[in-house]
């Protein structure tokens, strides 16, 4: 009877298979066309896009990547973004590790309040409040300016990094709270009976054991804060200040009044490549970030 059953068993595992790999090829198409498509059109010539826009290219012209970099500046709209993004993560894992940590695994009267304004922070979509932020940041602005006479909040990469910083706490609170409260607590007894203190023990204990959920975090917010494009733009109107999506929409409007298109892809790919590689660098970590937890104990 056994074997008979083996025929249907394997003709519905295959259709389940297939009714998977078909919308999972197709998505994959969607995705993977345009991208090729993009780094196509970087390394092609004007006259190529006017015969056919999905023709190979002819050759390699390298050339539209050099005037992006120089005669776009596309160079410091990225050393901008580099460091807006650095100083961005430094500052939310230096805060998010330690409060995600104490929310987590310690027991206190304002547990519940600090969950609850977290979480809630979960649904304020940070469009939504670029306006308040930036009329706060002006009102320091003018009341510096009455008494030091020096501008400090708007056109600040550091204060760019702080906002990018804040608004990524609630999301990043939530997911490494919820990766701790899967680690057993036998850990740290026994660095406890060890003589270690609670911020030895998270330091040397804990967050190795989260490493795959930080990088997690790193990769996600990075994302966020590499193409992040409303509030950079609301706070940062110095033109030697941009980051790197502001200046690549000023270079998209600028090639095509000039028909320059292998210009504003080779900005595109420009824009592109480090979180690709960086994606490459880290997938396998995100998987066990997003899946593997600590033993229960």
């Amino acid at each position: 009877m056994a074997k008979k059953n083996k025929g249907p068993i394997r003709e519905t595992s295959k259709l389940n298979k297939i009714l998977i790999y078909i919308p999972l090829i197709l998505l994959a198409i969607v995705i993977i066309v345009p991208v090729f498509w993009v780094f196509m059109a970087s390394i092609k010539e004007n006259v190529e896009f006017y015969r056919n826009p999905w023709s190979l290219p002819n050759g390699f012209h390298w050339q539209n990547f050099v005037d992006a970099w120089q005669t776009a500046d596309m160079g410091s709209y990225m050393l901008n973004s580099v460091i807006v993004t650095a100083l961005a993560l430094v500052i939310l894992i230096v805060v998010a590790l330690p409060a995600a940590y104490v929310l987590s695994r310690f027991e206190f009267k304002s547990r519940a309040f600090w969950n609850v304004l977290f979480m809630a922070g979960l649904f304020i979509n940070v469009n939504y409040i670029v306006v308040p932020i930036f009329l706060m940041l002006s009102q320091g602005d003018t009341l510096l300016r009455k008494t030091i006479g020096t501008p400090f909040f708007l056109n600040n990469l550091f204060i760019l990094a702080v906002v990018y910083a804040a608004t990524a706490l609630p999301f990043t609170i939530y997911l490494l709270s919820g990766y701790f409260k899967t680690l057993a607590k036998d850990y740290e007894e026994a660095a406890y009976v060890d003589g270690a203190g609670p911020l030895r023990t998270m330091v040397q204990i804990i967050i190795p054991m989260a490493r795959p959920s930080i990088i997690t975090v790193i990769l996600f917010n990075f994302l966020s804060f590499w193409n992040e494009y409303i509030i950079s733009m609301t706070l940062l109107t110095k033109p030697e200040l941009k980051t790197l999506p502001v200046g690549l929409m000023n270079l998209m409007a600028a090639q095509k009044s000039a028909v320059q298109y292998g210009q504003m892809y080779a900005g595109l790919v420009i824009v592109m490549l480090p979180t690709l590689i960086l994606y490459m660098c880290v997938q396998k970590h995100l998987t066990e970030g997003m899946t593997v937890g600590g033993l229960k104990g």
